[in-house]
């Protein structure tokens, strides 16, 4: 019988999320009522730029680093919201608020440039302001993704250079990564794992890559893939507990014989890989010791940046 395929984005089923309210250019309303122009830039053309962030205990886990790359990216391809991190914070506490959430929430945050007055290219046609929608559901990661592990195939489709789309970017530009999954998925595997442009190792589809071997974790240069913030949390990580980590460029050779593989995400935290290319990574089909400790020292991480938001926005009121 063929394994049905999943995704790092597997939840738990939650009923509430069929009435939840949606946060669209300040207002609150109804699920199956949000909605924005067939002009929107976002739609026509894949203009603007998203984040993704998860909610623990009232606070927005790594909402600094979140907001540093948003902002940043927004600034790069010159849209401007009219409001700072501080704004952007009190409309996702508001969102989450009337939709009575404290944790195992996940908010899609999506900005684009908006309304244009005719539907072609020119980003001079989108006059009537950015277009700001918060999506946060009630979403906690299927629990079996742990012990099963995610299929991975390698595909065709890369993460291009800079010069042409900057993979760095959270864009809504994502045609290159939805050619790589399906590109896996008629393969036959979850998700896609990407090479970059000189044919090392890089990145899936949807997440971070890492591998581990011999001890030591390695991870793409991040040249040439999207530098999230749990990536750069779990090089901190085991930077700060003698793990030895290392950003290069590696093959499918290293990749293929790696003892343990595993993904980082915003939503899925760390992931297992069970297989690369129907290869079997490690012996435990998910994740193993190395990465196992990883995930539970991420945890403390979490627990600790809240700890830290609440006391700061407690010093404050």
């Amino acid at each position: 019988m063929d394994t049905p395929e999943i995704s790092t984005h597997d939840a738990e089923a939650d009923p509430r999320n069929d009435r939840l309210l949606i946060y669209v250019n300040g207002a609150l309303v109804p699920k199956s009522e949000a909605k924005v122009s067939v002009y929107d830039s976002g739609f026509m053309l894949g203009d603007g730029m998203w984040e993704g962030l998860r909610l623990y205990d009232g606070e927005w886990a790594f909402f600094d680093d979140h907001m540093d790359r948003l902002f940043n990216s927004l600034k790069s391809v010159s849209i401007d919201i009219g409001i700072g991190p501080d704004g952007v914070r009190d409309l996702l506490d508001r969102t989450a608020a009337a939709n009575g959430m404290v944790s195992d929430a996940h908010c899609r945050l999506m900005v684009t440039r908006g309304r244009k007055v005719k539907p072609f290219q020119h980003p001079g046609l989108s006059r009537f302001g950015p277009t700001i929608v918060a999506v946060v559901e009630h979403s906690k990661p299927a629990e079996d993704l742990q012990s099963r592990g995610i299929r991975l195939a390698t595909v065709p489709q890369v993460r291009g250079l800079p010069t042409s789309q900057d993979p760095k970017f959270n864009s809504h530009s994502k045609l290159n990564c939805v050619i790589a999954c399906l590109q896996a998925e008629q393969a036959g595997a979850d998700e896609a794992l990407m090479l970059d442009p000189h044919g090392f190792v890089n990145t899936t589809n949807a997440c971070n890559f890492f591998i581990v071997r011999r001890g030591e974790v390695w991870t793409s240069t991040g040249d040439y893939c999207m530098n999230g913030v749990t990536r750069a949390n779990v090089i901190e990580i085991c930077r700060q507990n003698d793990i030895p980590v290392f950003e290069k460029n590696f093959s499918l050779y290293e990749a293929y014989g790696a003892d343990e593989a595993f993904l980082t995400g915003t939503f899925g935290a760390q992931t297992p890989v069970a297989s690369i290319d129907g290869k079997d990574i490690g012996e435990e089909g998910g994740a193993g010791s190395i990465t196992r400790r990883i995930r539970a020292l991420y945890k403390d991480l979490v627990a600790q940046n809240v700890a830290g938001q609440q006391s700061l926005r407690g010093k404050k009121s």
